[in-house]
């Protein structure tokens, strides 16, 4: 089993900034990429931003169009812990963010494609 943890969500008032982290533990050793989906009230779970790599040194980065030049996408050396820094944040950010992992090919972004999920974390942003 895969399990992921998120944390580091809270209430922020709109500009402000939060940081998000996903733990990840038991068998990790063959994940290939790892991502951020987010979930408002009354919507459905949408994408935010995924990391992927190869070789040594490698990494791909996507984001959605909405939290593009505001979140970054990052990964420890390790590949255990993602991390999701959100900057520059608007109330309609306001969300359940969930952490995803895959050991097998995805598409970019396409919830089905990712095996595994956290429980997720409440971001809250105040206007």
């Amino acid at each position: 089993q895969v399990q992921l943890v998120e944390s580091g969500g809270g209430l922020v008032q709109a500009g402000g900034s939060l940081r998000l982290s996903c733990a990840a533990s038991g068998r990790t050793f063959s994940r290939n990429a790892m991502g951020w989906f987010r979930q408002a009230p009354g919507k459905e779970r949408e994408f935010v931003a995924d990391i992927s790599w190869s070789g040594i040194s490698t990494y791909y980065a996507d984001y959605a169009d909405s939290v593009k030049g505001r979140f970054t996408i990052s990964i420890d050396n390790a590949k255990n812990t993602v991390y999701l820094q959100m900057n520059s944040l608007k109330p309609e950010d306001t969300a359940v963010y969930y952490c995803a992992s895959t050991q097998t090919r995805r598409r970019v972004g396409v919830r089905d494609d990712y095996e595994y999920w956290g429980q997720g974390t409440q971001v809250t942003v105040s206007s």
